[in-house]
């Protein structure tokens, strides 16, 4: 005994003043009882080592490196997959994010030895745990080795017990537009089903069910054909309203209703490439979600504001840590925390005119944009064609969805940030400023137009739209009636003073690179210059690059969106404000209310007076009898000042896209936006019509109706 107290006395004393690391047994066994132990000093210094090894190789989450400290006695008995279980179940089960230990202090006691040690465990669902625990060693063949209990990972799984956790998932909150109707709610899904062993008459059955889900009698039956008769077997899923709408025709024999919460989304989707909609957890990014204590059978955002404001929509989950004995039964509580609630989003989008411009667009495939001009806010966002993204919510739809994938029109493309087309004369902006700007034109400039233009030769000639040409026209006229000849001659005069000189001021316009949108994705498109065309086709830049650049056409590529901030900026005096999606976010808990506050991220480059001269050009083409699509505008009350825009694309048609952007009303500006068509002919036939609906949507005025019979009347 004395021997024994004046070793321990020794290995305190070692512990104070030295300053080595103690070996640890290198080559431990890892499986079996056949291999050999690694011969190991017998000082008790080895036993902390042994210890320490082991709490930071948990930490580390090394457990093959845990179950190689283990005594040689246990790993006979116990395989390491069994080991690296135990930790894994009893960590994820309490949500722990990361494991970290606090050893404390050894004690020994002849071949045994213990380390006390304190847990913390910061979890997901429950913050940080701590628990004071204790490490056991002991001594076989000369060598110190881990003697593992289960209770090692937590002091409360002694004796058969487990960790179990019951959630407490907050309802999702709503996204709003800034009418305050909703574009996502909270909502009761009802999956209609049919059990076949209860049915009494099929053909009442079948007649019941067509009229309630609106499916054909034959696509329901053979839903649930051949199935075991006792089996439910879902048939497709409606709201509670609907449900509550046909109870009569859905109370039919054979027929069984199950309900759960779910997300909808009114009006077929409206805004559907916006508000995006939520499903399932992706099995790549389970283990992201399950580390921000989400369920693994939770419903996430997958794209738009769902997405963008996924935990601030969601909440945070709540739940109750306990245990449970060897046969699951309740045995006590350990910890709870109470869930927080979502906090309601509200989009900058308007429904009703989302609605509107959706149906305005129809069947055709394109984008409509409109941007408030003094805050960047999104009025209207819509890309068609659309789709209801009710059918990711809807466990039935499986088909729809399918179809939805495969659709050759690629209907989940969001055209009005991710499509890119050439912006035709819209850009006839961009190039009058450069030329006001450098001097070398004024709005008085002559031209001479005579239906095509051979500045690059007779082998290049170029054709204006309007075959029979404009004749004499001043520079401002040239934006007015879109002569293509003053734009191929201003093209010239640009590159002749410095190639770049047009790209720059193209970018500088905001054209060929992303608006800062971060609700959602956009692409940048491309703004050609010579050093990218050196870069991309080893080619240098010609001036012919520059005159096709200066209508717009070329290489050039934007999007709908970045076309409608540069018409908000000419609008409201020149500055470029960063669009946005999100108007609010509600307080809720300890957060304030978040309002979103206009961000400048640029201005034009341009004089007031160049600024001047644009709006007077840009009224004059809706307004004087020159004007491309002052026809298309005639008799409105509300005063629009816009360009029309003819692209050159290819497509099985053969036609060209259709462009109409301007801003409203001219006289105090409110709104800039964007029509697009693609392929289907031009802009003032097209584009310019489906604005002026636009226009009459958002001061509540008769719509006019749309052109029956399209002539080709301009650019």
């Amino acid at each position: 005994m004395k021997i024994t107290r004046l070793l321990q006395l020794w290995f305190v004393l070692c512990l104070l003043g030295c300053t080595g690391t103690p070996a640890v047994p290198t080559s431990a066994p890892t499986t079996g009882t056949e291999a050999a132990l690694t011969p190991a000093p017998t000082d008790f210094s080895d036993a902390e080592s042994v210890g320490r090894a082991f709490l930071d190789a948990w930490g580390n989450g090394d457990t093959a490196r845990m179950y190689e400290l283990l005594a040689p006695s246990l790993r006979a008995g116990l395989a390491a997959e069994d080991f690296s279980q135990a930790y894994r179940s009893a960590q994820s089960t309490a949500t722990a994010l990361r494991v970290r230990t606090e050893p404390h202090q050894l004690g020994l006691e002849n071949t045994t030895a213990w380390i006390d040690f304190t847990a913390v465990w910061e979890t997901a669902l429950f913050g940080e745990l701590r628990a004071e625990n204790r490490l056991n060693l002991i001594k076989e063949s000369d060598a110190w080795w881990v003697d593992w209990r289960r209770e090692a990972i937590w002091p409360d799984l002694a004796g058969g017990y487990k960790f179990a956790v019951e959630y407490q998932v907050p309802p999702r909150a709503n996204i709003y537009g800034r009418d305050q109707a909703a574009l996502a709610a909270l909502s009761t899904i009802v999956t209609v089903g049919v059990v076949p062993e209860r049915i009494e008459n099929e053909a009442t059955l079948l007649a019941n069910l067509s009229i309630a889900l609106a499916m054909p009698q034959e696509r329901i039956q053979a839903k649930y054909a051949g199935q075991p008769g006792n089996w439910y077997i879902a048939i497709a899923d409606i709201t509670s309203e609907q449900s509550l709408a046909y109870d009569g025709l859905l109370n039919t024999p054979g027929v069984e209703r199950r309900e759960r919460a779910g997300r909808f989304y009114p009006e077929n989707g409206a805004g559907a490439h916006a508000v995006g909609w939520v499903s399932a957890i992706p099995l790549e990014q389970l283990e992201a979600y399950r580390q921000q204590g989400y369920r693994d059978d939770a419903l996430v955002g997958i794209s738009g504001l769902e997405a963008y404001a996924e935990t601030v929509l969601a909440g945070k989950n709540g739940g109750r840590l306990y245990l449970v004995d060897a046969e699951g039964a309740y045995a006590r509580g350990l910890v709870e925390r109470r869930p927080e609630r979502g906090r309601a989003v509200t989009a900058t989008l308007d429904r009703a005119l989302q609605v509107q411009a959706e149906k305005i667009l129809a069947e055709h495939s394109g984008a409509i944009v409109a941007l408030d001009v003094n805050t960047g806010a999104l009025r209207v966002l819509a890309s068609a064609p659309t789709f209801d993204n009710n059918i990711f919510v809807r466990p039935t739809e499986t088909i729809q969805r399918q179809a939805l994938l495969n659709d050759n029109r690629r209907p989940l493309l969001n055209r009005a940030t991710q499509g890119t087309y050439p912006s035709a004369s819209v850009f006839k902006i961009v190039t009058l400023s450069a030329a006001l700007e450098t001097g070398l034109f004024n709005t008085g400039s002559a031209f001479n137009c005579l239906g095509y233009w051979d500045g690059l030769g007779v082998a290049n000639r170029k054709a204006c739209w309007l075959a029979t040409g404009h004749e004499d026209i001043s520079l401002l006229d040239g934006l007015v009636e879109s002569c293509d000849v003053v734009f191929y001659e201003v093209g010239v005069a640009l590159d002749s003073k410095d190639p770049t000189l047009l790209p720059s001021y193209g970018a500088a316009f905001g054209l060929g690179q992303r608006t800062g949108l971060v609700e959602i994705p956009e692409v940048a498109g491309l703004m050609p210059t010579p050093q990218w065309k050196f870069d991309t086709y080893l080619e240098s830049w010609t001036v012919g690059d520059t005159v096709n650049l200066s209508i717009g056409q070329g290489f050039l590529l934007v999007t709908p969106l970045q076309i409608a901030e540069m018409l908000a900026a000419v609008a409201n005096g020149g500055t470029l404000y960063q669009p946005y999606l999100i108007e609010r976010v509600e307080a809720g808990g300890s957060q304030p209310e978040q309002v979103t506050q206009p961000l400048v991220h640029g201005r034009l480059p341009i004089s007031d007076a160049t600024l001047a001269t644009l709006q007077q050009g840009l009224l004059a083409v809706t307004t004087q009898s020159n004007g491309t699509a002052s026809h298309r505008f005639a008799g409105l009350s509300i005063s629009v000042a816009g360009k029309t825009g003819t692209a050159e694309a290819p497509g099985p048609t053969g036609k060209p896209h259709s462009w109409f952007a301007g801003y409203f009303p001219a006289d105090k500006p409110e709104v800039a936006m964007v029509v697009l068509v693609e392929n289907i002919g031009e802009g003032s036939s097209y584009a310019a019509p489906m604005f002026r609906q636009m226009v009459e949507a958002f001061y509540g005025l008769p719509l006019t109706p749309l052109p029956e019979i399209i002539e080709v009347t301009g650019d």
